[in-house]
């Protein structure tokens, strides 16, 4: 089965955070909380690590996200993981997986992959291509 929707990031605070190794690409992790809308209706929480040049537009996140919400009007909650990388021009070996076990409600046994995208205008859509 297939669900979409849009979503907006309605926080982002950054966590202090130091390594004690000094790369040439400054590592941060922040919190992010999202609101969806759509067969795939919510909110989330995430919490999100990059290695990123901002200027350049050049680096890999890794994102773990708690869902809240519906799918396809099933109501629940679970995670899911996504990751990708930028070159400043293209986005990159991008990986979206549900977390297996982590489904509840109606959601509960929910599995499967998904995807995000960033459309010209800004718009930002997920999709799960997922089984229950």
């Amino acid at each position: 089965m297939r669900a979409s929707g849009t979503f907006e990031v309605t926080a982002f605070t950054p966590t202090s955070v130091e390594p004690d190794v000094a790369t040439a690409l400054p590592v941060g992790v922040a919190t992010i909380e999202k609101r969806y809308a759509g067969e795939v209706a919510g909110r989330s929480a995430t919490l999100f690590t990059s290695a990123f040049d901002q200027a350049a537009g050049v680096g890999t996140y890794v994102a773990m996200e708690s869902f809240e919400g519906s799918v396809a009007g099933r109501a629940g909650a679970f995670n899911f993981v996504h990751s990708a990388t930028t070159t400043g021009t293209t986005r990159e070996s991008e990986f979206f997986t549900i977390v297996p076990s982590s489904g509840t409600g109606e959601l509960a046994g929910i599995t499967g992959t998904g995807a995000m995208t960033v459309e010209e205008d800004g718009t930002h859509r997920i999709s799960f291509d997922y089984e229950l």
